[in-house]
């Protein structure tokens, strides 16, 4: 197996190093490529050093296997041919085909077999908060049929990238010491505050980020399902979290739900208001991103009746977004792919 990462640098890229050496993905031959900035750095890997090659077009990807790529929208874009052009297979995180008819949009606990038809050898990764939203729908949806989601998202630091997680440290420290805040990568200062704006705004008033939940839910789970979102930025480092309210065609009780969730594929059910799970020795009774992040699954809570609906079902999810919600994501995907061929 020979096996390529665009964006090497990158926290995902980081991330998919890690990955492929906890789940010991088959890769007899790795090839890491980034930007001008990024070639020439070397990374580790299964105790061999590799070195990060600039991204050119070229013949660079001849023999790959499996190419993850995480290097923003414009170089998907740019680089799709020059990747696939020997037949390898490109796993994107960034946005740039996820809307595409001609490829698909694939969450390997919801649709894996949609990652098999695959025309243009491009597979999109969603977007990371539609990924852990839509693997704790599915275990809904596997009840009764889901009309409409309302969800809250409480999207950490980490999100933005690196460089927005050293920012966030950053800005700590700056207020704490009483100096100028520094504002980068964020819209406003996000140490001590929440932003209320994850992307650009569209003409509907929903920022893109919003508008990725409702069009990508749609296309993963093949529903007529309909998604409210707003999309907030929380001073939290890593790890993602989701408020949620789902109307159901039937009724779907509180006992129902928590054991479709214990039962789902993906899934870990702590719900327990008055007793605790133990976290890497923390006794935890809900998802808290500070406890799970560098963990695989999804983690559901906080599951109770909505109050104005019977058909109304609320629930707190939270997941590492740089882990399931992008490099994991993509790994299983691949994995899957492997399964089938053999």
């Amino acid at each position: 197996m020979k096996i390529a990462i665009v964006g090497a640098s990158g926290a995902v890229g980081q991330e998919l190093l890690r990955v492929l050496s906890e789940r010991e993905f088959p890769v007899d031959e790795l090839l890491l490529f980034g930007s001008e900035r990024s070639a020439g750095r070397t990374y580790s890997f299964r105790g061999r050093d590799v070195k990060v090659q600039q991204l050119q077009d070229n013949d660079d990807f001849k023999g790959v296997d499996y190419a993850f790529v995480s290097a923003g929208a414009g170089t998907s874009r740019t680089f799709a041919d020059t990747i696939t052009r020997h037949g390898a297979v490109m796993i994107d995180n960034s946005s740039a085909f996820r809307m595409d008819d001609d490829v698909p949009l694939v969450v390997p606990e919801v649709n894996a077999a949609d990652a098999l038809v695959r025309p243009r050898c491009i597979i999109a990764n969603p977007n990371c908060t539609t990924i852990q939203m839509v693997v704790a729908l599915k275990a809904i949806e596997g009840l009764s049929h889901i009309r409409r989601v309302h969800v809250s998202t409480y999207q950490a630091a980490s999100g933005a990238g690196a460089q927005a997680m050293a920012e966030l440290y950053e800005q700590y420290r700056q207020v704490l010491a009483g100096e100028p805040v520094t504002v980068s990568k964020f819209a406003y200062q996000l140490a001590f505050n929440l932003i209320p704006q994850i992307d650009v705004f569209t003409d509907n008033g929903y920022t893109k980020e919003e508008m990725k939940m409702y069009n990508e839910t749609r296309k993963i789970m093949h529903s007529d399902i309909r998604v409210s979102a707003t999309c907030v930025r929380v001073p939290a480092l890593r790890s993602h979290s989701e408020a949620l309210w789902v109307e159901t065609e039937r009724p779907i009780s509180v006992a129902e739900a928590r054991e479709a969730f214990a039962k789902g594929e993906g899934l870990v059910l702590m719900d327990n208001p008055g007793e605790k799970n133990l976290v890497d020795g923390v006794p935890v009774e809900y998802p808290m991103p500070l406890f799970l992040s560098g963990k695989d699954p999804v983690y559901v809570g906080r599951i109770r009746k909505d109050l104005t609906d019977d058909c109304g079902l609320s629930f707190w999810i939270v997941g590492d977004q740089i882990k399931k919600g992008a490099a994991l994501n993509a790994v299983q995907i691949a994995e899957y792919l492997l399964r089938v061929k053999n």
